[in-house]
């Protein structure tokens, strides 16, 4: 589920961007976006191969600049103050920066150097973090000799070190077993508990359903479509409740009286078009005490973020393993 952490409505955004554009020669891969992302939320970006999401990172995480617009990071401008926006987040990009000629401790211990921690505090933390994500085994062997699953792991604690108040996760479970991609989840889950903003990129539709609280979907350079996974799904025609009874008679009465219903003889179920709203359910389920009518069973069924996808996107790109073609 996605984080329960949701900010006062007085809290100032972690991440802000109003009108934000970037164009490669004459290829447009941003085309003036706004985003509004809470304090201590996960938000999760989708969209096709090529549709700019690397390059959105890139500019809020301050590794290139905009061509126009304006944007916030944890309240400092972009264009006035980089340096306060990257003292405040970490970034995890598509590719490890992880170096495999040293060991996994010794990565850790880099990482704590560079953010200029006391020795024996870099030691504790490079430790803590090592077996938070179950590396501690391996960390005195080369990261060379890791599995792309351990380098991920290794690459997100990295960024960790600094405790970051917002991070950037640009396709952050790529390469991980489903067993790896689950452990991932439960510890953004954390880290969004503790406060933590959560900028999420990602292929796997699951994975932005499972985590974001907000999920917005690039296409065409453009924002297409922006909410919580509900709402983007509710977006989509083919949602339905479905009443199946075990009373021919109750049937025939709910198949007769009400609207636009599918039928289904054979099980005795009908279908009703439904944005699985509770306005919806409560007429439907109004209606059946009206008719005097039980239902043996109710369920709602919605389009899922599958659908979502490709009905904003035209059905351009299946999204699951593949890379970001546009940077």
């Amino acid at each position: 589920m996605p984080s329960s952490v949701m900010p006062t409505s007085n809290n100032a955004p972690a991440v802000s961007a109003t009108d934000l554009r970037k164009s490669y020669g004459d290829k447009v891969v941003l085309d003036g976006i706004d985003l509004r992302i809470p304090t201590g939320t996960v938000f999760a970006l989708l969209g096709p191969n090529g549709a700019g999401k690397t390059t959105a990172v890139k500019i809020l995480s301050t590794l290139i600049t905009a061509d126009g617009g304006r944007a916030q990071v944890a309240g400092h401008d972009l264009a006035t103050d980089p340096q306060g926006a990257r003292a405040a987040i970490g970034v995890t990009g598509q590719f490890s920066a992880v170096d495999g000629l040293i060991t996994g401790e010794e990565n850790m211990l880099l990482m704590a150097d560079l953010h200029h921690l006391p020795k024996r505090e870099g030691r504790r933390v490079a430790a803590e973090l090592l077996e938070r994500f179950d590396l501690t085994d391996a960390a005195k062997k080369p990261a060379s000799t890791y599995s792309g699953g351990m380098k991920r792991r290794l690459d997100i604690a990295m960024t960790l070190v600094g405790s970051p108040r917002i991070i950037f996760l640009d396709e952050p479970t790529t390469g991980l077993d489903p067993r790896s991609r689950h452990s991932m989840w439960g510890i953004i889950r954390e880290l969004v508990s503790d406060g933590v903003t959560v900028f999420l990129t990602t292929q796997y539709l699951e994975e932005a359903d499972q985590l974001a609280d907000r999920i917005a979907v690039l296409n065409d350079g453009g924002i297409a479509a922006e909410g919580t996974a509900e709402e983007l799904k509710r977006l989509i025609p083919g949602g339905h409740v479905r009443l199946r009874f075990t009373d021919p008679a109750a049937y025939r009465t709910a198949a007769t009286t009400l609207r636009e219903v599918t039928r289904d003889d054979e099980s005795l179920a009908v279908q009703i078009p439904s944005d699985g709203s509770q306005r919806e359910l409560r007429a439907i389920l109004d209606w059946l005490d009206a008719a005097g009518v039980e239902a043996d069973e109710l369920s709602v069924h919605t389009p899922d973020l599958d659908d979502v996808f490709f009905a904003l996107t035209g059905g351009t790109d299946v999204p699951h393993q593949s890379q970001e073609t546009v940077r």
